[in-house]
């Protein structure tokens, strides 16, 4: 059952992170924290990811505005380091809390509340009307990496921040999901870099099958999203997407994931 809900996760948020305001990671990262620990999860997302970007970025990267991109993307790689050690950090404490509420028994593990939180956070910011309509000056660009960087290498939620940074500079949707795309492959290789140091040395070489299924479906839907870039994805989708997280993220700090 877990290789279908995942494939068909990861197609269809490979497809709406074309023309979206979130990314493959936020739809993926809820589905594979389901049925893997989180730490796993978040690894097989950021590859999926990672390979995914470079796909979408051979499809639109002529696209990408190269001053924008420099600006924004110097200044994630540091923070995008510190995000993943960050994560790392937390996978290695083995400290568990148990609470007992109304009989029910929750097991709390500090990079799952974390990661949780997180998932929160991003949700609540998406269903925030004010802060989708959130324009950041052109000079506070750098805060804007680092921002996305540091959650990108924590949890691989970055792109709500970025699109917020980037809204500004008045870029065509082509250059504006191009450049948005460089931005996030930056961080990728930054977090993978890190990641491998941790999990090629605690069995993430297991879940290679259902790495592989993700993958294909995740690489039809950029190729198929790329045909669809011009249309628009009505905010409900986002809405269901936030929601999502916020079951997913719950689930996580409570233990009941």
């Amino acid at each position: 059952m877990e290789y279908l809900i995942i494939g068909i996760v990861a197609f269809i948020a490979s497809l709406l992170s074309f023309f979206s305001g979130f990314g493959l990671g936020t739809l993926l990262l809820p589905a594979f924290a389901v049925f893997f620990p989180v730490d796993i999860a978040i690894s097989l997302t950021a590859v999926v990811h990672f390979l995914n970007n470079i796909v979408k970025f051979l499809l639109t990267g002529k696209k990408v505005n190269r001053q924008v991109y420099l600006r924004f993307g110097l200044s994630a790689i540091p923070a995008a380091f510190a995000g993943a050690f960050l994560l790392v950090y937390l996978t290695g404490i083995q400290r568990e809390i148990t609470l007992e509420f109304i009989g029910i028994h929750f097991t709390i593990i500090p990079v799952n509340a974390v990661i949780g939180a997180v998932m929160i956070i991003f949700a609540l910011m998406d269903l925030n009307k004010n802060f989708n309509k959130l324009s950041i000056p052109i000079n506070k660009l750098w805060l804007g990496g680092i921002l996305s960087g540091f959650f990108g290498g924590l949890s691989g939620h970055q792109g709500a921040l970025r699109s917020a940074f980037l809204i500004n500079f008045g870029l065509s949707k082509e250059s504006f999901v191009a450049t948005g795309i460089a931005i996030a492959l930056t961080v990728d290789l930054v977090r993978m870099g890190v990641y491998t140091t941790k999990y090629t040395q605690s069995g993430i070489s297991d879940y290679t099958t259902i790495l592989l299924v993700a993958l294909v479906a995740a690489f039809s839907g950029a190729i198929i999203g790329r045909t669809l870039l011009k249309k628009i994805t009505i905010q409900v989708i986002r809405s269901l997407v936030a929601i999502l997280l916020i079951v997913v993220g719950f689930g996580l700090i409570t233990g009941l994931i």
